[in-house]
């Protein structure tokens, strides 16, 4: 396989390791790139732009984007941030405070912090939205308003895998009057210069390749790992909360329809280069070449400051979020004990280490089935740690 791109003197482990990721992994198209102190020091692309190797749509160029799935989590995290660091929205007054509907069912005293760490109890909808309906901010918007929480708010935490595109998206239009994607479009993405959409334009459609589900392969050095039982009960189960909670659009939507990456979902369909996601990291935590910084160094504390920890009640592991991040654990590895970012099931990983300065951000067209920490991507955490040691 060639790797094209080029990488910093010292960060030739990470070159090696997403060679191997080809040859050992079963990678079929990805990208990934590393920013330092603002200074780009990854970038690194290769294999197919359509997972299916699919004739017309040719090799993975520079500047091929990809859905990330959950890792637009993130970037939804980051509005609502600035929301706050802008002194529009109190983290600690209620939700129902922008948005009276949501008052309804239980939930008057849900904060808006309990909202952003997966502690508001409403992961699940008692009636699962079409792809369709799941796409119509306020049929979203209204399915969560209406939903009884399945735990008291604020007392634990649970993944809230697809009801976070409405609470979120729908508490910032609340507060500005604006659609989020527009918002995220223009007040992260064009400032910073980071090549991610929430919403794609028709006019970047040809940049996108096509996704789609990939197996490990049966080779020396990839050696499948099998789920907790606990776990795979779960996700077997139609009544648990981890079944119904990434089944709250059903059936499952179709990832390359371009319907669906039209729409603004910020819990999942938010679409992004890799160059896109590190250099939207690395302005949380720093300049940025040819961009402006969006986080204070007082908000980019906050967001990795732990606000949820211990056995996730819908992954059935043990999770730790700040105000919208996943932190290092277990579950979720990332650079070190306080990086802060997101994954996307089965793929995509980003994040910030404000520590060492480092921004990371991985983007593939083959997705797995794990969760929370893709072996692909785990192995370029590991070359990115070799290389900074």
């Amino acid at each position: 396989m060639d790797v094209n791109g080029t990488v910093a003197e010292g960060f030739e482990p990470v070159r090696e390791a997403f060679a191997a990721n080809f040859a050992l992994l079963g990678e079929r198209g990805a990208a990934v790139a590393v920013y330092r102190d603002g200074h780009r020091v990854v970038d690194l692309w290769a294999g197919a732009k359509d997972v299916d190797g699919t004739a017309g749509e040719g090799p993975w160029e520079h500047g091929t984007a990809q859905i990330v799935r959950s890792a637009t989590k993130g970037v939804a995290a980051a509005a609502l941030l600035l929301l706050h660091q802008r002194g529009e929205l109190d983290l600690d007054a209620p939700v129902g405070t922008y948005w009276p509907e949501y008052k309804a069912a239980g939930k008057e005293h849900t904060l808006v912090r309990h909202l952003l760490a997966h502690r508001a109890g409403v992961p699940v909808l008692d009636r699962p939205l079409t792809p369709a309906e799941a796409a119509d901010p306020d049929l979203g918007a209204a399915a969560v308003a209406a939903q009884a929480p399945v735990w008291e708010p604020g007392t634990d935490h649970g993944y809230h895998a697809q009801t976070y595109s409405w609470l979120t998206g729908e508490l910032l239009r609340r507060v500005t009057g604006r659609p989020v994607g527009a918002w995220i479009a223009d007040e992260i993405a064009a400032p910073v210069g980071a090549d991610l959409w929430l919403g794609l334009p028709e006019s970047e459609h040809a940049r996108v390749g096509r996704v789609g589900p990939v197996e490990a392969p049966e080779a020396a050095g990839a050696l499948k790992t099998r789920p907790k039982r606990a776990v795979a009960e779960a996700y077997a189960d139609p009544d648990s909360l981890t079944r119904r909670a990434f089944a709250a659009i059903t059936p499952l939507p179709d990832e390359n329809d371009p319907d669906y990456r039209a729409a603004a979902l910020p819990a999942s369909n938010g679409i992004a280069t890799a160059d896109g996601l590190a250099r939207f990291y690395a302005s949380l935590i720093g300049e940025v070449d040819g961009g402006m910084r969006l986080f204070t160094p007082e908000t980019t504390e906050l967001a990795r400051a732990e606000q949820s920890g211990g056995q996730d009640r819908v992954l059935v592991v043990g999770t730790r979020f700040g105000l919208g991040y996943m932190l290092h654990g277990a579950a979720s590895p990332l650079l070190s004990p306080g990086s802060f970012g997101h994954p996307g099931r089965g793929g995509a990983l980003a994040f910030a280490d404000p520590e060492t300065g480092v921004s990371f951000g991985y983007v593939t067209n083959g997705f797995r089935k794990s969760v929370t920490a893709d072996p692909r991507a785990q192995a370029l955490v590991r070359a990115l740690r070799t290389a900074l040691a």
